[in-house]
């Protein structure tokens, strides 16, 4: 509807998953991809990947729920031009949707003086999260763990099963050397939860 309201845009297709969102790929070409995070099965960092190969320099944004500390960085590492809160006033969203369509790059203030500082190495200074050196798809898992998903409720809201759950979090366990999924699960409460307070 909002882009509805922009004579200058126009919704040329809608997909509910990323499955369908290469089909239409493959048959048509937007000038711009919009993209969320959460969809069933594969996520949104995986649809960008698979997009761009498709059709690369094809401009995205990433549009979602999602707080952009946790997953802008990630978005704009596979290859996606911006990303935004789905809560944004209405004249930010346009302005995110014209600024990546004419081939810039759109983020909050706050997130550009954060990558700016990985640029520049003051980043370096600070410790290293090691939640970096999670997947996206173990770093989707870790999130959901968060919230106090467990395995069967992180299985259907991925669309995956419950033994490749189990895979994931033994691997991130691994990366993180949690000792067992108890810590684990205690560990990604006490992340999200701070990512939250924005004191991480």
């Amino acid at each position: 509807m909002l882009v509805e309201s922009d004579p200058s845009l126009i919704s040329c297709w809608v997909a509910t998953s990323v499955s369908e969102a290469i089909e239409m790929l493959e048959k048509n070409k937007p000038d711009l991809l919009t993209v969320d995070i959460t969809l069933p099965g594969r996520n949104g960092l995986e649809l960008i990947k698979d997009a761009l190969a498709i059709h690369p320099g094809l401009p995205i944004l990433v549009i979602s729920m999602h707080d952009e500390t946790l997953y802008a960085q990630r978005v704009l590492k596979a290859g996606a031009k911006g990303y935004i809160m789905k809560d944004a006033p209405d004249e930010q969203l346009l302005a995110a949707l014209h600024r990546v369509a004419d081939g810039g790059i759109w983020v909050s203030p706050a997130m550009a003086d954060t990558i700016l500082e990985v640029f520049s190495g003051n980043a370096s200074r600070k410790p290293v999260d090691g939640v970096q050196k999670l997947s996206d798809r173990e770093f989707e898992i870790f999130q959901l763990l968060g919230e106090g998903k467990n395995t069967h409720q992180i299985a259907d809201s991925l669309h995956i099963s419950t033994k490749t759950v189990d895979v994931h979090k033994a691997h991130i366990r691994e990366k993180l050397n949690m000792p067992d999924s108890a810590a684990l699960l205690s560990y990604a409460i006490r992340w999200t939860e701070t990512k939250r307070l924005g004191s991480f």
